[in-house]
C-alpha cells in the first residue's frame, strides 16, 4: 500500500460490532480494525453498506471513522461518504480529511435515479474536499449505473481516482481500462474476485475478510499476482461464502460467519432482520467447512 494510492490492496469494508442493545461497541471496532491489519489486510473502509452507515447517527458515523484512524492510522482508512445530498457527502469527506484519512469512497446520488449531469455535479462537489475520491458503482442498490463511459468522464474531469465495481459484469474491466487506463479498478463484489483480479484490478474492497482475513488475503495476492494454480482452488473453496457478499442479506451473513469464526459479528440494526433458518444453516455450514479446511 502506498500513501498516494491508499485504496490499493485489500481494504475491508468493515462490519460494525453492535452490543445487544444495538449500541456501537467502539472498543471492539478498534480491536477489529487492528486485527484485520495484523492478519494481512491493507486497510479498512468504514461506513459502507456493510458498516450499516444508513442507520447510524451523525455522531456515531463520525466516531466510527475516528476510531478506525486511531486504531490503524489514517493512511489505512478510506471511509464511505455516501449521502443523499452532495453538500452532506462533501462534509463527510471533509470530516474524513480532518480525521487524517487520505481518500474516501463515494456512491453516486442514491435518493433517485440521477442523470449524468447530476452524477457529474455530485462527484465534482465531493472532489472539492481535496481528498482523492474512489467511486462506488452499485447499480443494483442505487439504480444509478456508473458505466465505463461515465467513469472515464468522471476520471477525465479529475473527480475520481478509482472505482469499486459492484455491477458483477466482469467484462467492464476491459472497457474501463481502454477508456481510462489510469483509473484504478477495485474489486467490489467478493464473488467475482478472481475474474477482476485477472483483469487487472488494483485492489479489493472486501467483505469476507471480516471473518476469514488470512485466507482472503492469500487468495487476493495469488489472483492479483497471476498465480492461478494457487488462486483457483482457494477460490473454489471460499466461493460458497464469497457469493453471500452479493446477496441482500450480506451483512447478516458476514456477521454470522464472524461469530462462528470466533469474532464478534453480533446483531444488525433494523430494518435488517435475522437470517431465515435455511439461510443461517447454509452460511453456518459453509463457514464451518472453510474453518475445518484451515481457511482462517
Amino acid at each position: 500500500m502506498t500513501d498516494h494510492r491508499p485504496w490499493r490492496g485489500v481494504l475491508v469494508a468493515t462490519a460494525l460490532p453492535l452490543n445487544d442493545d444495538l449500541c456501537v461497541d467502539y472498543d471492539r471496532y478498534a480491536e477489529h480494525c487492528a486485527w484485520l491489519v495484523g492478519n494481512g489486510c491493507d486497510g479498512v473502509v468504514p461506513n459502507g453498506s456493510l458498516g450499516e452507515y444508513q442507520v447510524l447517527s451523525p455522531e456515531e458515523r463520525a466516531r466510527v471513522v475516528e476510531t478506525a484512524v486511531a486504531a490503524i492510522g489514517g493512511e489505512r482508512v478510506m471511509p464511505g461518504v455516501a449521502a443523499y445530498g452532495s453538500a452532506e457527502a462533501r462534509r463527510w469527506a471533509e470530516q474524513a480529511g480532518e480525521a487524517g484519512c487520505r481518500a474516501v469512497m463515494l456512491l453516486p446520488p442514491n435518493a433517485y435515479r440521477a442523470d449524468e449531469r447530476s452524477v457529474l455535479a455530485h462527484y465534482a462537489e465531493v472532489a472539492r474536499s481535496g481528498l482523492p475520491v474512489v467511486a462506488y458503482n452499485n447499480p443494483i442498490d442505487t439504480k444509478v449505473d456508473l458505466v465505463p463511459e461515465l467513469l472515464a468522464r468522471l476520471h477525465g474531469e479529475g473527480y475520481i481516482r478509482g472505482v469499486k465495481e459492484f455491477s458483477g459484469d466482469v467484462r467492464r474491466a476491459y472497457r474501463i481500462a481502454e477508456l481510462a487506463p489510469e483509473l484504478d479498478l477495485l474489486i467490489g463484489a467478493d464473488d467475482v474476485l478472481l475474474e477482476l483480479a485477472v483483469a487487472g484490478a488494483k485492489g479489493w474492497v472486501a467483505g469476507y475478510p471480516n471473518a476469514l482475513p488470512r485466507a482472503c488475503v492469500e487468495l487476493y495476492r495469488a489472483a492479483a499476482g497471476g498465480d492461478l494454480g494457487a488462486a483457483l482452488p482457494l477460490y473454489r473453496q471460499l466461493h460458497p461464502l464469497l457469493r453471500w457478499d452479493s446477496q441482500v442479506e450480506f451483512v447478516q451473513a458476514i456477521k454470522l460467519s464472524m461469530d462462528i469464526a470466533g469474532r464478534h459479528g453480533g446483531p444488525c440494526r433494523p430494518p435488517r432482520a435475522a437470517l431465515l433458518p435455511g439461510q443461517e444453516a447454509a452460511v453456518r455450514a459453509a463457514t464451518e467447512k472453510a474453518l475445518a479446511a484451515g481457511l482462517g
